[in-house]
C-alpha cells in the first residue's frame, strides 16, 4: 500500500531520494505502524518529537501500535528549541 511520509526540519534528511520538498509517497506493508516506517527510513526514534497521521497527534504508545492503511499521511517534526 502506499502512503504519503512527510518529514520536517532536520529529518528531512532521512527521506528518499524520491522526495519532493518534505514529502514522498513510499510504499508500506499492510498494517505497517509508524514506528516501523520511521525505522526503515533510518529516522531516530528519540528526533521523532511530533508524530501525526492525518492530522492527529499520535502519543508514544500509538506510534507503535496504530496500523496505516492506504493513502496515510505520515508527518514527522523534530523537537525544535528556541527563545
Amino acid at each position: 500500500m502506499q502512503i504519503h511520509f512527510e518529514l520536517y526540519a532536520s529529518l528531512m534528511q532521512f527521506l528518499p531520494p524520491s522526495a519532493k520538498r518534505h514529502r514522498a509517497e513510499v510504499a508500506v506493508a499492510d498494517n505497517a505502524t509508524p514506528y516501523q516506517v520511521l525505522d526503515r527510513f533510518g529516522v531516530p526514534r528519540d528526533q521523532a518529537h511530533l508524530v501525526m497521521l492525518n492530522g492527529v497527534f499520535l502519543h508514544q504508545p500509538q506510534r507503535d501500535e496504530s496500523c496505516l492503511t492506504d493513502g496515510d499521511v505520515l508527518a514527522v517534526w523534530p523537537p525544535v528549541a528556541g527563545g
